[in-house]
């Protein structure tokens, strides 16, 4: 395939969202699982936000002039996350993926990044075998839990929004679960106003960039997600990623009605600690 791989744009917002709603559709309904975007409209939102952020890097794949696919690496913090990568379903499985992800492991070592991290359907085993193939390991298998919101608080536990001020403890907090920060990403849900923190005995002992696919939450001890997850207006998007190591926060979500809609596989290469904490991963890590 003469196949040209070139930076995005915000003009490539068009075409990389109708790919990316047709490629995960395709995907899904081969496998009897539901949409990851409901619509067109709402891919398209999500990629043009990616390619025009500053903290994303983009790559488009183009045949013949034509756009056919897409990827992107989210730098906002040390570790970097791979995603959405998308392919138009009629080049699928012609090699345009691993050019693809090719192109955003060599930025990453570029860049000298730790290390970088992706989350994986876990119905999709070609790209499972492409991932690996790649030098990614398999660390945790994920959840996707969705459901009605709880309304359910923790004894002890205070959800409040999250403040600039809080950015400080937020990062520290993750060094000494994850052994990075991902301060970057906690700034932009800051600012978004859809970060929440949770306090007990007087200091902040979690927070969560928002209870959704695309956000993350952190938490010295699994009480402080419950926390979070219990006062969450809602779980946007397909809904939270709960580790299914988390035996006690699995069972409580599911005793609690939230359903599974899917498993996925968090996979890595280069710096990853065990988690000492409990966490909720974004889809991206």
């Amino acid at each position: 395939m003469d196949l040209v791989l070139r930076a995005g744009t915000a003009d490539d917002a068009r075409d990389c969202g109708r790919i990316c709603y047709e490629s995960f559709a395709r995907l899904a309904d081969d496998h009897g699982f539901p949409h990851d975007f409901p619509d067109v409209e709402t891919a398209t939102g999500s990629v043009a936000t990616l390619l025009t952020h500053p903290g994303f890097y983009s790559v488009v794949a183009e045949l013949d002039g034509r756009i056919i696919g897409s990827n992107f690496l989210d730098e906002r913090s040390p570790i970097v996350g791979v995603g959405p990568i998308t392919v138009d379903p009629a080049v699928q499985n012609r090699g345009v993926g691993r050019r693809l992800m090719q192109n955003v492991l060599r930025r990453a070592a570029e860049r000298q990044v730790p290390g970088v991290r992706l989350l994986q359907s876990g119905y999709h085993c070609r790209s499972f075998a492409l991932y690996a193939e790649l030098g990614f390991e398999f660390r945790e298998t994920l959840a996707c839990l969705q459901g009605s919101p709880l309304h359910q608080a923790v004894d002890g536990y205070m959800v409040r929004r999250a403040v600039d001020e809080d950015l400080p403890a937020c990062n520290e907090l993750c060094r000494r679960v994850h052994g990075v920060d991902r301060g970057g990403e906690l700034a932009d849900a800051i600012q978004q106003g859809a970060a929440r923190v949770v306090e007990h005995g007087g200091r902040l002992t979690g927070y969560a960039t928002g209870l959704a696919f695309f956000a993350h939450a952190v938490g010295e001890t699994t009480e402080d997600i419950k926390a979070l997850i219990g006062a969450a207006p809602s779980f946007g998007g397909m809904g939270i990623l709960v580790p299914a190591s988390n035996s006690a926060l699995l069972q409580w979500c599911l005793h609690n009605d939230l359903r599974v809609v899917q498993l996925l596989s968090l996979m890595t290469i280069g710096l990853y600690n065990e988690p000492a904490g409990a966490y909720l991963p974004s889809v991206l890590y």
